[in-house]
């Protein structure tokens, strides 16, 4: 395997950071308190660069048009629910807020990590050939 470009580098590490930040700011911490808004302000940097970098990425297997696959339409889902959740939590429609952030955590952190694990992606290759490795 290739080592990793600084931009796969850099989307992993969002990625990672976010789903490690998303369930302190959605069910950790009370909500509407300081360490809330601070966890969820961090979240939704680390999901704004997370989708940036991935619009950045390219892939050129035999799901793509034009380097892009469909793990791509994460992006502007991404971009959809942070607009659409701040916008709610902005004008005081706290269910709204809260059901699009799980929402964006479960689809785009967790769908979308899970996606990133199958095998013939990078990560996926990754960690099944050493896992197979380790038993082996």
């Amino acid at each position: 395997m290739p080592p990793l470009s600084p931009l796969v580098a850099a989307h992993l590490l969002a990625a990672l950071a976010a789903l490690v930040i998303g369930p302190i700011a959605l069910w950790g911490t009370r909500k509407g308190s300081r360490s809330h808004r601070a966890a969820g302000y961090l979240w939704v940097a680390l999901m704004v660069a997370t989708a940036a970098t991935a619009a950045g990425l390219r892939d050129h297997g035999a799901w793509t048009w034009g380097g892009f696959s469909p793990i791509h339409l994460l992006v502007p889902f991404v971009a959809y629910h942070l607009v659409r959740g701040l916008w709610a939590v902005a004008h005081g429609q706290i269910e709204r807020h809260r059901k699009h952030m799980r929402g964006l955590y479960l689809g785009g952190c967790l769908v979308a990590g899970a996606f990133t694990l199958l095998p013939g992606r990078y990560l996926g290759d990754l960690l099944w050939t050493h896992t197979f490795n380790l038993l082996a």
